[in-house]
Formats: structure tokens, sequence, C-alpha cells
């Protein structure tokens, strides 16, 4: 199976001297989802917790809502390199008798990369119809803007592998009280996300909806998209939102914040799960 890191040689120059050493880097390969033995999708990974990222990416497509949609998820015996060893690079997903199966290649890109994710995805109206569980209708949740800003930190602190790196996306759910409950690394940050609701419905969590979902990085549509389709109330994200993003948020009913470093940050969306009163009084 693919390694979660790989080692190359690098020449350092620092302040004029220049030496040669090993340098940590994040593998990056490609991982091909199938659907019941046909070609879903192709996504650029870092491998490990592919199983998890399979079915959070079939959440996201409104195939998987439930454990008892799922079958089981093996890897294909017949995926092999050129050295006829098994690249652990080919996934298929089965879901139970009766599950229905939409036709989503139709209505999506085929491949996708580390960086852009659902690209061919892009309809408020398609995840407004096909989420599970409205995320307007869940039970109230309340944050404060102090338990905001204390979460990068603690998902910094949790990032072992990007510690060693330095090359890596992440993503983890906190309970509404501030508990960390998981943390998932890789070099799409859209894979983090998968990786974390993909956990959570092969556990039986789903719907996610007394979670907040922070990534490390912005805050694209295919994120929002994610985190509605698993129940997910709130979405915080280090940098910025895309216009998209906020959209669905605000058609949803998703809270999403942006800009979350320190004790400052940004409220795009649902500021009613957002304790603002104090906040506001000091402005």
């Amino acid at each position: 199976m693919g390694r979660v890191t790989e080692r190359r040689k690098v020449i350092r120059i620092r302040d004029g001297a220049v030496s040669t050493r090993p340098d940590t880097l994040v593998a990056e390969e490609p991982l091909e989802i199938r659907l019941n033995g046909k070609p879903l999708a192709i996504t650029m990974r870092t491998p490990g917790d592919d199983f998890a990222l399979a079915a959070g990416f079939l959440v996201s497509e409104g195939v998987l809502a439930e454990r008892s949609d799922l079958q089981n998820i093996v890897y294909c015996a017949g995926a092999t390199g050129g050295g006829g060893s098994n690249t652990y690079n080919v996934v298929d997903v089965r879901t139970a008798p009766g599950v229905r199966v939409p036709d989503i290649t139709l209505e999506r890109n085929v491949y996708t990369t580390s960086s852009c994710g659902l690209c061919g995805k892009a309809s408020l109206d398609a995840v407004r119809t096909t989420a599970r569980w409205p995320i307007a209708d869940t039970p109230p949740v309340r944050v404060t803007p102090e338990l905001l800003a204390d979460l990068p930190d603690r998902l910094r602190a949790s990032q072992r592998v990007f510690d060693r790196t330095g090359g890596l996306h992440a993503a983890a759910l906190f309970t509404e009280d501030g508990e960390l409950v998981d943390v998932r690394e890789d070099v799409g940050r859209h894979n983090a996300v998968d990786k974390l609701v993909g956990r959570a419905v092969q556990n039986g969590d789903l719907p996610l909806s007394r979670s907040v979902l922070l990534v490390s990085g912005r805050a694209s549509f295919e994120l929002a998209q994610k985190a509605v389709m698993a129940g997910i109330p709130v979405l915080a994200a280090v940098s910025a939102p895309s216009s998209l993003a906020v959209d669905l948020a605000a058609e949803t009913g998703l809270t999403l914040v942006g800009f979350l470093r320190g004790s400052s940050m940004n409220v795009y969306a649902g500021e009613d799960r957002v304790a603002l009163r104090a906040a506001a009084a000091q402005g």
C-alpha cells in the first residue's frame, strides 16, 4: 500500500551555504473509486483511510446516508502495477440491496484533482434537494467566538504528518462544546473532509447534527456541500470562503465562518448559531 510520506533528495540553500540532504514529502497517488463495479471517479489523494474517503465521497454525492446503505468496500485485486503487485489505488464500493444509485456520472466530472473536488457539480438546487438531513431542521447548536477561536490551534496540534512535511490539508470534527472528535489529513482538502465523513457513516454516526467542521484552508463550494450532505450545521475555515459557498450556506441554513485566525473571524451565513451578543456590545 502507498505510504503517507516519501523521501527525496533536495539541495538546501541557507544563507548562501549549499548542502544536500533528504527531505520528507507527502505522498500523492491516484485513487479510482468504483460504485458497484462501475468506474465513478478518480481523485488524487494521500494514501490511507481509502475506504473512509470513498464512503465520504458517496455521502456527498447523495448515495450513502446510513451505515445500512453500505454493504462493503474492497480494494480491487486486479489493479496491479508493473511488477504484478496490487497498487491499492482502486476501491469498489458495494451498496446494500435496494439502495437507489442516481446516475451521477452525467452530472459531474469523472476526474477530480486534489485541489478542485467536485468541480463539475455546482448546482445549489441539486444539493438542497438531495440532502437527507436539512440543516435548518436540526436541533439548535450555539457556539461562542471564543470557542471557535480556540479550534485552529487544536487542529494544528493534531497534524502529525504536517509536522514532517508541511504539505497537507487537514479537517477536524469538534463537538459544539469544542471537544475534538476526529482529525484527518490529506493532500486534498476535500479528501480530508471525505475521510471524516466516511468514518462517520461507517460508524453509524450520521447525521453529524451537533458538530463543527474545521478546515485548514479555504471554504469552497464543495466543502460546504460536503458539510450540508453530512448534516453538519457549522463549517469554519482559516481562510476565505468562495461566493458560491456563501450562497449555498445561505440557501441551506449552514453556519459559515471564514478567516478564523486568533480572535478574529468573519461570519458569512447562519449567524444565529454564533453567540454574538457580547461581541456586538463591545463593537
